[in-house]
């Protein structure tokens, strides 16, 4: 009786929201009207005025604007993530470390370039819209011999609203001339330098933590590649990957502490042969997230177990991009479903 009465409490409301919400409701949907907007044209400015701080801030890419087609339904907003780190924190892989950092770019930039106004530091260099920015010559801690010299590249997280940042010291001899061409090494001439300025950056944020976490922030460095690092796109053969801006190497520590993170067990690893084999049985959903009408129709009664499956996490590089996709050893009628869910599980564990 009281899923009968829900079913026709249900129809009556639908009935009343086509009123209210129909085409010819008081309210109606608009949500296809995007469709035929008209383009109006770019703005133009005159010959004899400055025109360089204009900036297109959403630029829709002609490949996409090319082919694209009408969305059957509107895109659901990009969800908040639950599994945010707040704060600094100091990373290293190897002989290599960066500072990541729970705030856009945009908001890191201002504060970065005031920790070296604060140190009474004049950049030789700075280039907001890549991140950029050199110091000039420094004499530090009273060294008569050498004269050094900072590099540091602000770049986006492994996931949206986070930066990385990372620090290269150079050095060369005060008897010398300086240098007119600076060529950067990979890795810092002195590793207790990088990691001196390092720990004293890391802390001049921390410190400013209310600041960069409220609207300060830098317009021209807004444009600083908004994509972060981890993303999963569609593949062309139809399934999904992760895709993972940065070398192998950290791509590889990173994807193995991220199925430790989320408890899947790791069956054998083949560094080599780039693959992890690992067991793995779908996202699981609590019961107490089943909804009314979910238990109103009884959907929580036919709930099967979950089944583990094993399967092989593959690392592809491609023009220093790395391409992380998921196989299933053996099939299954939901084979999609859950290798879609494996990746996810991934790109949300990362960190």
């Amino acid at each position: 009786m009281i899923r009968i009465f829900g079913v026709g409490f249900l129809a009556l409301t639908l009935g009343a929201c086509n009123f209210i919400l129909g085409e010819e409701g008081m309210f109606p949907d608009r949500a296809g009207e995007y469709s035929v907007a008209p383009i109006v044209p770019s703005m133009t400015i005159p010959n004899d005025l400055d025109s360089y701080t204009l900036d297109e801030l959403y630029v829709v890419p002609q490949q996409i604007s090319a082919t694209a087609s009408t969305f059957e339904e509107i895109p659901l907003p990009v969800p908040i993530e639950t599994r945010r780190q707040e704060g600094i924190i100091i990373q290293n892989l190897g002989d290599r470390e960066w500072v990541v950092i729970d705030a856009t770019p945009s908001q890191v930039w201002p504060l970065v370039r005031d920790f070296w106004t604060q140190l009474q530091v004049i950049l030789d260099y700075e280039n907001p819209g890549t991140g950029i920015m050199e110091t000039s010559w420094l004499e530090v801690d009273s060294d008569q011999e050498m004269r050094h010299k900072y590099r540091i590249v602000i770049e986006p997280g492994l996931h949206s609203g986070y930066s990385e940042i990372y620090i290269v010291h150079m050095q060369n001899l005060r008897s010398e001339p300086q240098p007119i061409i600076i060529n950067w090494p990979d890795t810092s001439d002195s590793g207790e330098r990088e990691n001196q300025i390092m720990t004293n950056l890391s802390q001049y944020l921390a410190d400013r933590n209310d600041v960069y976490q409220a609207s300060s922030a830098s317009l021209l460095a807004g444009s600083i590649e908004a994509e972060r690092k981890a993303n999963i796109i569609d593949s062309e053969q139809g399934g999904q990957l992760l895709t993972l801006r940065m070398d192998f190497n950290r791509a590889w520590v990173q994807v193995r502490q991220s199925i430790e993170a989320a408890n899947i067990p790791v069956l054998e690893q083949n560094r080599s042969g780039r693959y992890y084999n690992i067991r793995f049985s779908g996202i699981q959903v609590d019961e107490e997230e089943t909804g009314f009408i979910g238990r109103l129709f009884g959907g929580a009664d036919n709930e099967e177990d979950a089944v583990e499956r094993d399967f092989v996490v593959r690392f592809d590089e491609s023009e220093g991009l790395i391409s992380v996709s998921v196989e299933m050893i053996e099939s299954a009628e939901n084979i999609s479903q859950l290798t879609a869910e494996l990746l996810k599980v991934i790109n949300d564990n990362l960190g």
